[in-house]
């Protein structure tokens, strides 16, 4: 009987794990965020949420306010260029109609690195939609150039865009939310703040010390009911490398991505986004194979991560972040 049952078990254990590794294989996101886009929360059940967008002038962030806008969200949208983000509400209001109007959107031009203009945007907000329930960090920049060529400002630069204008956003925004009881600060990180990226240091130390600071916040805002949700994409297309900073302040790389490249769509990126945000998931991971696996291991059995990577060389990992 009792052999009966071991072998039942182990069967059973065996069958799981390879249900997992079919599952990761087949995905191109960490397979508990597969699991809830197909059994989880919908992107509908965020109709009526008051969802602050950052960085929502292109790429990810504009799509990410398409996929709110259609699932009935009350959006603001923020970036620099205010003739950007009314084109951005014109093509929301199209993927919206019939759930929200013109007023449901609210244009806010804000420059994440002039924190001083923080908690003024925070009471605009407030003002207009008496709440905030959802905070999307999506604001940032990325880098490339070689460890050793790296001026120093340059990390500065990188670290005031793509983590103090984060923090100092969602210190802001944090009273009124603590206020209430509830809310969601939701940040688009990347898995450069995960694992060792070559030729992106002051891109990947701002990514790895942006998780450093909202895994703190994670866990003291958890008496608060507030959750932390952060995305970590892989290769995805959009316009990162046109404003991506080099070596040198000041300079920037200037380029197109090829649309040869093996990378995410910039559309599925930001529903997988979405669908992470609505389930509330601590982080998650939206990458294609082989990197999927790579992530895998670098989670749980990290030295030999590390050991692989050392082992391809930083040409071969270069390759393979560049999707070629």
């Amino acid at each position: 009987m009792i052999t009966c049952l071991i072998v039942t078990a182990a069967a059973l254990i065996l069958l799981i794990i390879a249900v997992f590794f079919i599952t990761c294989a087949l995905s191109d996101a960490d397979v508990k965020l597969i699991y809830k886009s197909k059994f989880g929360k919908q992107l509908d059940s965020l109709r009526g949420k008051v969802v602050w967008i950052t960085g929502a002038s292109s790429g990810i962030g504009e799509s990410i306010a398409y996929y709110l806008a259609k699932a009935g969200c009350k959006l603001v949208l923020s970036a620099r260029r205010k003739d950007e983000l009314d084109r951005v509400k014109t093509a929301c209001l199209d993927f919206g109609k019939g759930k929200i109007s013109s007023e449901d959107i609210l244009v806010l031009p804000l420059d994440i690195v002039n924190y001083g203009s923080h908690e003024s945007a925070v009471q605009q907000v407030i003002e207009y939609f008496k709440k905030i329930d959802i905070l999307v960090n999506n604001a940032g920049r990325s880098q490339r150039a070689a460890w050793m060529d790296v001026q120093l400002s340059v990390d500065r630069e990188l670290f005031e865009t793509n983590v103090l204008g984060q923090v100092s956003l969602t210190r802001a925004v944090l009273p009124h939310m603590i206020s209430r009881k509830e809310g969601h600060i939701a940040l688009m990180s990347s898995l450069a703040g995960i694992m060792g990226v070559p030729d992106s240091r002051s891109y990947t130390g701002s990514k790895h010390a942006l998780h450093g600071y909202f895994n703190a916040l994670r866990t003291e805002m958890s008496e608060h009911k507030i959750h932390v949700t952060t995305i970590c994409p892989g290769p995805t297309f959009s316009n990162l490398f046109i404003h991506a900073a080099t070596a040198t302040t000041g300079e920037k790389l200037g380029r197109e991505m090829e649309s040869k490249e093996k990378r995410m769509s910039t559309d599925r990126c930001a529903y997988l986004s979405c669908v992470a945000i609505a389930n509330q998931v601590y982080e998650t991971w939206l990458v294609q194979q082989p990197i999927l696996f790579l992530v895998y291991i670098n989670q749980y059995i990290p030295d030999l991560a590390k050991w692989i990577t050392t082992q391809f060389g930083a040409e071969k990992i270069k390759k393979m972040r560049e999707g070629k």
